[in-house]
């Protein structure tokens, strides 16, 4: 696209929209929506980073930028901005030499929990070191990624400030029943098909009941993928476990509205976004205590004590006997309700005026 004559004031990283069905496809789906829409700050030139397949998508503006593999080298455009916002933390785009000012979001530090090799975790950290050390400001999504960049980085006497992701629900987007076939009771999760994810844990929730397993997601990982089939294989449920591959927005909220039970066991997670769309529609959600999840789903979710079979299938029966209430929908409904795009929008545009200010 053209870029205008004129400095613009904010550019929004969403180079990471090169991949669809992500958490970090919506983050910037959801934020630059928000960034946009709220009129308080309008009168700010506000440009986006952009893939270019999805070139138009927030419209067409002079302010825009289309991704290049080559600016991993060099990123000279990034001057014509006052403030570029880094959207993910290991971008191989982000501008390093530039003397506009910086901010950055942190999601994780998931490679602390995915048993990864002493040299490629000190590579991560190096690279984000970098990062910190060029940034004005940092983001992060949670208190618990707060608490682990504070433990591993050397902030050099910067603060951090969380802002919470918001509630990804598009109240304009009608559910809509998905193309496989759905026909028995369920207990539905979500999420790229990885080993952090957890998945395979699930089949055992099948064991003492008549439900069947929806798992919907990217395969990033096939021998994670035979690894959920061959433990639904050795549990017998392997006939009631269907791991769908990538599903709409509207087959997703159809899911979520009419699973029994949102199931999600991940191991590393910066916030969850998932939790907090099943938590919208009222839905009971059983949790692993690991890294975020606690924070995010708080008091009304239901948290695995532990993922031996026996465990899981027990667990499983006492909260499907106990979730049948109203009154507790409608408290699951509330608790979801603080996670709000537009506040979350709220929060970086007062970061993006002090920091056009200084």
């Amino acid at each position: 696209m053209n870029q205008s004559n004129k400095k613009a004031d904010v550019i929004f990283d969403c180079e990471r929209m090169r991949h669809a069905h992500t958490g970090l496809y919506h983050f910037c789906l959801q934020l630059g929506n928000a960034l946009m829409l709220n009129r308080n700050h309008s009168n700010h030139r506000l440009g986006f980073y952009l893939p270019s397949k999805e070139a138009s998508l927030f419209g067409e503006n002079p302010y825009n930028k289309s991704h290049s593999s080559l600016h991993k080298y060099a990123m000279p455009f990034a001057n014509k901005y006052s403030v570029w916002h880094g959207t993910y933390q290991d971008s191989n785009y982000f501008p390093l030499r530039s003397s506009t000012k910086k901010v950055l979001t942190v999601h994780d530090l998931n490679f602390l929990h995915e048993n990864k090799p002493a040299d490629k975790i000190a590579k991560y950290i190096k690279n984000l070191q970098d990062k910190i050390d060029r940034t004005d400001r940092i983001v992060t999504i949670s208190n618990f990624v707060k608490k682990e960049i504070e433990e591993t980085m050397n902030l050099r006497g910067k603060e951090i400030q969380v802002i919470y992701n918001g509630c990804n629900i598009n109240e304009h987007i009608r559910p809509i029943k998905p193309q496989f076939s759905v026909e028995n009771p369920f207990l539905f999760s979500i999420g790229t098909i990885a080993p952090k994810k957890n998945f395979h844990v699930l089949p055992a929730m099948l064991l003492d009941n008549d439900l069947d397993l929806i798992i919907a997601g990217t395969m990033f990982h096939k021998e994670y993928h035979q690894k959920v089939l061959s433990e639904s294989k050795r549990l017998g449920v392997h006939n009631r476990v269907h791991l769908t591959g990538p599903i709409t927005e509207a087959e997703k909220y159809w899911l979520l509205k009419n699973c029994d039970l949102f199931c999600f066991p991940s191991l590393a997670e910066g916030f969850g976004l998932p939790v907090i769309e099943a938590m919208h529609f009222g839905k009971n959600v059983v949790l692993s205590d690991s890294t975020s999840l606690p924070e995010i789903g708080g008091p009304h979710a239901h948290y695995f004590d532990g993922f031996d079979p026996d465990q899981v299938s027990m667990l499983t029966t006492k909260i499907l006997e106990s979730i049948d209430t109203q009154a507790e929908s409608q408290q699951i409904k509330a608790w979801a309700q603080q996670f709000n795009w537009r506040n979350t929008a709220e929060e970086y545009w007062q970061i993006y005026k002090e920091l056009l200010q200084d």
